[in-house]
């Protein structure tokens, strides 16, 4: 008797992940001419900050937020953002920019002698609260994305968002397991921060 074969997945559509859910932000541009995407940066959202499970975050990356929704939402007013991935509690992926294109999570960034990160990384948002802590399903979801990303682009680092943006930015922050993402991929230590 024969074993089947194993599934692939199938390829990559410009620059759009094949398992993700897709759902186009219009916040992205072009990245520059020869940019060398090397760069994935983690990042952590939720909104409100620290309730979880709605659609706030999708609305917020496709400028349908409803501004009035909440309280929170006043401090934020008017924010445009994108990210290329969203990694929910649960291990849903969803996809709002294309990573041929440049999204707009990073904001004024500096990390291995470049600054502008928006121009030459991927930015993946965990569902979650800057300090707080991570699922599981996250961790295992954000390691088979990053091997997916690094098939695809020449990638030769990964950060935090506080990284990049220190002082500034706090996400993911403590209750994020470096050691553990190490741990789930076989990238080399020089990879990480």
């Amino acid at each position: 008797m024969f074993e089947s074969a194993p599934e692939t997945m199938p390829p990559w559509q410009k620059g759009w992940h094949p398992q993700a859910v897709r759902l186009d932000s219009p916040n992205f541009g072009s990245r520059p001419p020869l940019a060398c995407i090397d760069l994935i940066v983690v990042h952590s959202i939720s909104l409100p900050p620290g309730q979880y499970g709605g659609d706030a975050v999708q609305r917020l990356f496709t400028n349908q937020l409803d501004w009035e929704a909440h309280p929170y939402f006043q401090s934020i007013r008017g924010l445009v953002a994108s990210s290329h991935f969203y990694i929910r509690r649960d291990g849903s992926l969803w996809q709002f920019v294309s990573c041929n294109d440049r999204a707009w999570h990073a904001g004024q960034s500096h990390y291995r002698g470049r600054s502008n990160c928006n121009d030459d990384s991927i930015g993946i948002e965990l569902e979650g609260l800057e300090g707080d802590t991570f699922e599981d399903a996250q961790y295992l979801r954000l390691a088979e994305l990053c091997r997916d990303i690094q098939q695809n682009y020449p990638i030769a680092h990964l950060a935090g968002h506080e990284h990049i943006a220190p002082g500034r930015k706090q996400d993911p922050g403590p209750g994020f397991h470096w050691a553990r993402l190490k741990q789930l991929l076989d990238f080399p230590p020089q990879v990480f921060p």
